[in-house]
């Protein structure tokens, strides 16, 4: 097909706004459409070359498909394997498991499948994934393998525009209407996403057909489109931002605006002056690898900081991977797409085939614990297990779901419910993720043993809608009602519940707590005693870098000021007169004492992490905190000893 540099430009504002937005996500907080502008490129594009080749009789599958191959491969499979290479030497174990089943993914094109099972409330941040990117090419890899196929035979039987807009609609209303239920399957899902790439096929077909082409609009029409195209694509950059409910219906902005773009050709000055200028152009020459490039680096600067480097880390970033996607175009990719014959093919294949193999090696033997780099670092299995995550090993999730009378849909999403023992539990733990927490520490109490614990995890107490969360959250919906019921089914049914604890609470405004109390009355009522947990200080970065890892040869200082644990027990004590005006049998325990010795506090206790992420206690924080409950609990609540132990401990 005619070369066309304006789409060059096209690549390079695409490209360019993802990148930004990955390096520095609070200036260009809408950059990440520019993967819907690469898709409906795409979709352009392949089309215009299948319509051609099969109206000129000169379509073959294995020409096409040779053709991505030399397309995708070299870079591909370069970025893949430096990123598993640089692993092996500064990733702990957890996480090289992870990175070798994404580099398994990245070679067969389902990433996008395994990032949307692992997404979830406990799923590790998103920026500690380094092939985290590979999500879209697993979206553009899956419509290259159908479409030709799908195509082909629709043009035999003259139904290409029915296919086309079968496609799109299909794809769109499921699109509209699942981002109301699951954002995380709308984003991930190929059948949501289809239509961005098959709009760019429509805009082929129309093109291909000589309907509607530009050359009959007169030029100030043409400047118009143009002139509105890349308008739009501004207004999406600003106005889009990760919280919306994306794709959707936002997605359209970028979708429309890259159409306009393309549809009106060379003859609009926007595209012949600016999107045709030669550094646009060099950046959309360059705008595949710089894409495969920038966000490991950028990401494995996150994995060895905790959190967000550096900004200038973060320009150093983009300047390397700049560096490397030229040499990467320069020295591998465009040599290989320009060179005859099908030994390249063969190459490729077989390296794609063994990089994917050697992830799925590094997976399949959870990360190569005994690799040097781990070893020769502070992580010792006694403090690598503090990082496994909720499921702890003496329990199961979720089995005490069959244990009450109450009839769950099947649909109901749960966080947690946990129970150490098959009796009546007579102590339960309530709230969210961060009540939960607690269960190890409950369990583990050989003062407490005499108890039956459950643990259920939902959103919160007074069933608020937590803000931070997303649309598609458990705690959004209707489900939170349906929660709330079970959990009074079991309260109301279950004489032998004596004490009720309630942690992770929401923001203590006058709302809240007026919410808060009206529970507190119903669980009195059915004469239950209940104790409530201060909110718990979390360190708001990932607790790893408080030890010396393969990429850290110096432990991060992870003390901090006393003030935080003041500003908790300012906000709590609110709570308490609040409460206790109406309630005075309610009991309070402020559980922060776990991280200060008199002036002096930090998120690691005896070389061990009090929490297991930015936000959760850790197993082993769980358990020492009962050390300060017992201590508690011994003067306010000393019925929940048996009578022999308290005796013991008087004496």
């Amino acid at each position: 097909m005619h070369y066309r540099p304006d789409i060059d430009g096209l690549r390079a504002l695409a490209v360019l706004a993802v990148v930004a937005f990955h390096a520095f996500p609070v200036w260009l907080k809408g950059g990440f459409i520019g993967v819907d502008i690469f898709f409906v490129i795409s979709g352009y594009l392949i089309s215009t070359i299948i319509f051609n080749n099969l109206d000129r009789n000169t379509f073959s599958f294995s020409d096409f498909y040779q053709r991505r191959i030399r397309r995708i491969f070299p870079a591909l499979l370069l970025v893949l394997t430096i990123s598993l290479s640089l692993g092996w030497f500064t990733l702990l174990a957890d996480e090289y498991h992870q990175l070798g089943k994404h580099v398994f993914a990245g070679t067969a094109f389902i990433s996008n499948f395994v990032l949307w099972a692992e997404s979830g409330y406990f799923d590790n941040a998103a920026n500690t994934k380094p092939l985290l990117h590979l999500w879209s090419l697993g979206i553009e890899e899956q419509f290259y393998l159908i479409w030709p196929i799908l195509v082909w035979l629709a043009w035999h039987k003259k139904w290409v525009t029915l296919l086309i807009i079968f496609i799109f609609v299909l794809s769109f209303i499921l699109n509209t209407v699942i981002i109301n239920y699951d954002s995380v399957a709308t984003f991930y899902s190929p059948f949501t996403r289809f239509w961005e790439l098959s709009s760019g096929s429509l805009l082929a077909w129309i093109t291909f057909k000589k309907r509607l082409e530009p050359s009959i609009l007169p030029q100030p029409v043409l400047e118009t489109i143009s002139f509105i195209g890349l308008g739009i694509l501004g207004v999406a950059v600003l106005i889009i931002n990760k919280n919306d409910s994306f794709p959707g219906w936002w997605a359209l902005l970028p979708v429309s605006g890259t159409m306009l773009l393309i549809y009106v050709g060379n003859r609009a000055w926007i595209n012949h002056i600016f999107l045709s200028n030669k550094l646009l152009v060099w950046f959309g020459l360059i705008s595949f690898p710089l894409y495969l490039w920038h966000w490991p680096i950028i990401s494995f600067g996150t994995i060895a900081e905790g959190e967000l480097p550096s900004t200038t880390f973060r320009i150093f970033a983009v300047l390397i991977s700049i560096f490397l996607a030229w040499v990467t175009y320069r020295y591998i990719e465009k040599p290989i797409r320009s060179g005859k014959g099908s030994k390249y093919i063969t190459i490729l294949s077989t390296l794609a085939i063994l990089v994917g193999l050697s992830g799925s090696a590094v997976s399949l033997n959870n990360g190569l614990a005994q690799r040097s780099a781990v070893i020769e670092s502070d992580f010792t299995e006694k403090v690598r297990r503090q990082f496994m995550g909720a499921l702890w090993e003496y329990t199961s999730n979720n089995t005490c779901l069959n244990e009450h009378p109450f009839k769950l849909s099947k649909s109901l999403s749960w966080w947690f419910c946990m129970k150490n023992s098959s009796g009546s539990p007579n102590i339960i733990i309530l709230g969210t993720s961060y009540a939960n927490q607690l269960y190890p520490g409950f369990v583990n109490n050989p003062l407490l043993k005499h108890h039956t614990v459950l643990s259920i995890g939902t959103c919160d107490i007074v069933g608020n809608k937590i803000q931070i969360f997303k649309p598609d959250h458990p705690c959004y919906r209707e489900k939170q009602k349906i929660q709330q019921q079970f959990i009074d089914s079991i309260i109301e049914n279950t004489p032998e519940l004596r004490y009720i604890i309630i942690s992770g609470l929401g923001a203590l405004t006058i709302e809240y707590m007026s919410r808060l109390k009206k529970r507190i009355d119903y669980f009195e009522r059915l004469g239950k005693k209940v104790i409530i947990f201060s909110e718990h200080i979390t360190p708001g970065f990932n607790p790893k870098v408080c030890f010396k890892t393969p990429f850290r040869q110096a432990a991060k200082d992870c003390y901090f000021s006393i003030n935080k644990k003041k500003a908790i027990s300012k906000r709590f004590k609110s709570l308490i007169n609040y409460i206790s005006k109406t309630n005075p049998e309610v009991k309070f325990f402020e559980q922060n004492e776990i991280y200060c010795e008199s002036d002096k506090c930090s998120y690691v206790f005896n070389r061990m992490p009090l929490h297991r992420d930015n936000g959760h206690m850790s197993e082993y924080g769980s358990i020492q905190l009962q050390k300060y409950f017992t201590e508690w609990a011994i003067n306010n609540i000393p019925e929940i000893f048996k009578a022999e132990t308290l005796k013991t401990i008087n004496k």
